[in-house]
């Protein structure tokens, strides 16, 4: 296993400003991957701990990062009106990660008169690059430029949620999702489906979630997915809850190596 650099990271040059710890390889394979938490944690949690290692070990430069809720408050679930902040932080979050790895741009970035590599602003703050337009084959797959890689997004949870709306909002923000206990609807309310966005969600996602979630089961999961017109998976976790295992001390160790098998075949990447 090659060695990994891991160390705290914050970026204030956007608001809202993006804070974490930033896994850096010692064998990269150019591709970069955004991992966040759920409602009731933080970027230390076991789960998003294990996967960073387990990412980075296979190349990815890996960014865990708390949502804009948990920096103002240190616990506690976010708020209403927290939703629209937090989807703008792990945009941020994707240009601070580009700036790290070196993502692919195109030369045409959507905003004429945009400098591809970024400045300061009139307070001679630094700039974050514009966001790439990813280019697609075939609607399902990222398209390589220049050798480079790319921008991945996942997170746990509500961290999913705000991910995949984000990624509906804006298709070419990132190259792909994964989506940690997607919570389809809250426990015991299975009337409350979270899926408005889904027919807008047109990248490759996948899904891993337990069999035992009370955020909805395997088979509604099912159903939700055919709503989503991008290439999708689904990885049940035999007898996991909504914590896939990660619970306290609890740790579902083969977990996070199964996860990365399953997404390097299901983006196209070698694991």
């Amino acid at each position: 296993m090659s060695e990994v650099s891991i160390r705290e990271f914050s970026d204030r040059t956007a608001d809202p400003a993006v804070r974490g710890f930033l896994h850096v390889p010692e064998n990269a394979n150019g591709n970069g991957l955004i991992l966040t938490h759920g409602a009731g944690a933080n970027a230390q949690a076991p789960l998003l701990r294990s996967l960073a290692d387990t990412f980075t070990a296979a190349g990815f430069t890996v960014l865990r990062c708390d949502l804009p809720f948990r920096q103002v408050r240190s616990f506690g679930p976010p708020g209403p009106g927290d939703a629209a902040r937090d989807r703008a932080g792990l945009k941020n979050a994707i240009a601070a990660l580009m700036k790290t790895v070196g993502a692919p741009l195109l030369p045409d970035f959507g905003r004429s008169g945009e400098d591809p590599k970024g400045g300061t602003d009139e307070t001679g703050n630094l700039v974050a690059p514009p966001f790439p337009r990813f280019v697609r084959e075939g609607g399902d797959s990222p398209q390589k430029i220049n050798d480079q890689g790319s921008i991945f997004l996942a997170g746990h949870s509500y961290g999913g949620r705000q991910a995949s709306m984000l990624c509906a909002e804006e298709p070419d923000i990132a190259a792909g999702l994964l989506l940690l206990s997607y919570p389809l609807h809250p426990p015991r309310r299975p009337e409350q489906q979270r899926t408005q966005h889904l027919p807008d969600l047109r990248m490759p996602t996948l899904f891993v979630h337990g069999t035992r979630d009370p955020f909805g089961t395997i088979a509604e999961l099912e159903r939700a997915m055919k709503m989503i017109p991008g290439k999708t998976k689904l990885l049940p976790v035999e007898g996991a809850g909504h914590d896939l295992g990660f619970k306290g001390k609890a740790r579902k160790e083969e977990l996070p190596k199964l996860v990365i098998s399953e997404f390097a075949k299901f983006i196209g990447l070698s694991s």
